[in-house]
């Protein structure tokens, strides 16, 4: 199949002049592309002035996940998902865990796949939803916009996993459709230029304002890496925005880092590391906040921000036990999607 027979993309501006150049304003790169080259992505082209998705219809893996491996913790808990991504990413992280398939694929590959295929597959497995995730959506835009509308129609939730570098014009276009994003919040803008290739954060924060904006549930994980963004400093200026600019209620999952892909000289993040993290959240007003990649620590389960009482217990990425509001005190936990939950995992 050649470029000219995949879906034409949205969001981009064909430049004046002969040489055909346009521009594509999905992503806050805005790269100019030549005639017959991609942008950054790799997944995007150029094909005679008019800008492609080369992974439309493609997706590359497809599986069924608990949305807690999202890390969704605050949205239609104990619910499965379907899970899928095609090739391709925005960014270039040194510490990527789906390199294969964002970074180093070689040739745009993947099963032919239609929207209507997807949701049908989704619906047979008995999925209450679709999650777009282990590459980067922005990348395959097209492709999952049209699948959250059919989901939507179907019964089915939809959710993002994404690094953030979305801007925020196709975020409101998406946004009716969409019930709930994870964002990686990464580093400082330093972090994200030397270790991710990126421009820099701007975007992430512009993308979580966005989505706020629009009404999308957001919950958000930061990736510990010891000697990279793990000082008392980074961790607070990092919860302090976030409690600034989307509430103390907002979901922060804080993850362990493992040598891998290119970044292989760091070591792997000490349980006391996001032990720490969880408490500097906490002082700062932060009320759900999670440690993760750390199987069987205390705060994989949520405790209510009040009185410290277990109210949703959890086994890795499994549901064990759900209360709705804090058995001792009283005190609500904010939980969306309710009508997909499955309490105790079932």
């Amino acid at each position: 199949m050649t470029a000219s027979d995949r879906k034409e993309a949205l969001f981009y501006k064909k430049l004046a002049g002969k040489n055909k150049l346009v521009k594509c304003e999905l992503c806050p790169r805005l790269c100019v592309i030549v005639n017959g080259k991609t942008g950054f992505c790799r997944v995007r082209m150029n094909s005679d002035g008019v800008l492609r998705s080369l992974v439309y219809g493609l997706p590359v893996t497809i599986a069924m996940d608990p949305v807690e491996k999202k890390p969704l913790f605050h949205f239609a808990p104990g619910s499965r998902c379907l899970s899928l991504a095609t090739v391709g990413c925005n960014l270039c992280c040194k510490f990527c865990q789906n390199a294969s398939i964002s970074q180093e694929y070689g040739a745009i590959n993947g099963e032919q796949m239609e929207p209507r295929e997807v949701v049908a597959l989704a619906k047979s497995e008995g999925a209450d939803g679709i999650a777009y995730t282990y590459t980067e959506p922005t990348v395959f835009y097209e492709y999952a916009l049209d699948i959250m509308k059919l989901a939507k129609k179907a019964g089915l939730y939809n959710v993002w996993v994404s690094n953030g570098y979305t801007n925020p014009l196709p975020i409101k276009k998406m946004a009716r459709y969409l019930d709930a994003v994870n964002v990686d919040l990464k580093g400082n803008d330093e972090f994200y230029k030397k270790v991710c290739g990126g421009i820099g954060i701007a975007p992430v924060f512009e993308a979580l304002k966005a989505y706020k904006k629009n009404g999308v549930w957001v919950e958000v994980t930061n990736l510990i890496i010891p000697g990279y963004n793990d000082s008392d400093k980074a961790i607070a200026n990092l919860v302090e925005w976030i409690g600034k600019n989307l509430g103390t209620i907002v979901p922060l999952h804080f993850s362990a880092f493992y040598p891998q892909y290119k970044l292989t000289n760091a070591p792997a993040t000490p349980a006391a590391t996001l032990e720490r993290a969880v408490a500097i959240a906490r002082k700062k007003g932060m009320k759900w906040v999670y440690a993760g990649n750390v199987y069987g620590n205390r705060h994989e389960s949520t405790w209510c921000w009040k009185c410290d009482t277990l109210v949703i217990k959890r086994a890795g990425f499994d549901v064990l036990s759900l209360d709705f509001k804090c058995p001792k005190c009283g005190e609500r936990v904010e939980l969306k999607g309710m009508k997909w939950t499955r309490s105790g995992g079932a």
